[in-house]
């Protein structure tokens, strides 16, 4: 029996997005994507190799995982097994302190904290770009997870090129995410069958075309601190995003009535002069950036909206990390 090791990571809300990707088996994406970790919402995963075990075992916030779910974490813990040159079986348990597969990042926490975990009890010793390749290998944005702070992810051009870096520390910039959670449930298409779609979409192509002068601008109003722009940028790509899912071949809708309401909300406190901004990822929760002088109203002003359950608040964080 190996050693076990435990690691932590949190989601991150991607500022540019990934959807869509050039090779589905290596999740080499259509474009580079920014992004920032969140605190306070984390996945604390746990691993060990051991030679008695005749099957690979994950456990999910308490309860046993099988069928796809399994297959997924048994899939990546071969990837582990190829590069420590073992062939012995783990057991895996992880758990998530905020809602899992509701568009929150839940699997880009988790399989950054897989990546470590794992690695680390199967003998390796790798370094931030290898870790943050072999997350890609579980789930694209985990790439984005292992990185301290706020990270960009290079696209790169094969296996070896694509891995996500740290481009700010996380007290570059006092941003927070309020997260308006409207349901907590597990969205009906995952984002791994959603990137498969983007390429029937007429304006995927379009997305892609203007994709790198976004990525600038995003980058630039980050390390610059310009929120006026930021938010710009940001929810020009957030509604690029969705356009490209609502006209796929399925399409895709993941936003409720409650996600439309509190889009056109945080445009009008905008207006009104506050520093917010909003984002949705794969799934109806709004992530609204704000700076942090605006957070005590905000959370008291989304809480009393219709819809809204529970408001989760992100500072930027830490990368992946292993603890005792």
């Amino acid at each position: 029996m190996q050693p076990e090791f435990t690691a932590i990571a949190h989601p991150n809300i991607a500022f540019i997005k990934y959807w869509g990707n050039r090779d589905d088996a290596l999740r080499l994406p259509l474009n580079g994507s920014i992004s920032m970790n969140l605190s306070g919402m984390e996945s604390r995963t746990t691993v060990q190799f051991d030679e008695a075990l005749e099957q690979d075992s994950f456990e999910l916030n308490g309860e046993a995982q099988l069928g796809p779910g399994l297959q997924r974490v048994c899939d990546f813990l071969d990837q582990v097994r190829r590069l420590a040159d073992i062939n012995q079986f783990a057991q895996a348990s992880s758990s998530n302190n905020f809602p899992t597969g509701a568009g929150i990042a839940s699997s880009a926490s988790a399989f950054a904290a897989l990546a470590l975990a794992a690695s680390k009890a199967a003998g390796l010793d790798l370094s931030q770009k290898e870790l943050s390749r072999l997350a890609r290998m579980g789930s694209g944005s985990a790439c984005r997870s292992v990185p301290d702070g706020f990270v960009e992810w290079l696209p790169g051009e094969d296996d070896a090129s694509s891995f996500a870096v740290s481009i700010a520390p996380k007290d570059h910039w006092d941003l927070v995410d309020a997260v308006a959670v409207i349901s907590q449930g597990h969205k009906s298409i995952g984002s791994s069958a959603g990137h498969k779609l983007a390429h029937t979409s007429p304006l995927n192509a379009q997305r892609m075309m203007d994709a790198p002068e976004r990525l600038k601008a995003c980058r630039e109003t980050l390390l610059g601190r310009d929120f006026a722009r930021f938010a710009e940028v940001v929810e020009l790509d957030s509604n690029y995003m969705h356009a490209v899912m609502r006209t796929s071949d399925p399409p895709l809708v993941y936003w409720e009535p409650a996600t439309e309401v509190l889009l056109w909300q945080v445009w009008q406190w905008r207006k009104a002069g506050h520093a917010v901004c909003a984002t949705v990822d794969a799934g109806p929760n709004v992530h609204v950036l704000a700076l942090k002088s605006e957070l005590e109203w905000l959370q008291k002003a989304l809480l009393v909206l219709p819809g809204v359950k529970n408001v989760l608040v992100g500072e930027p964080a830490d990368g992946a990390r292993l603890i005792d």
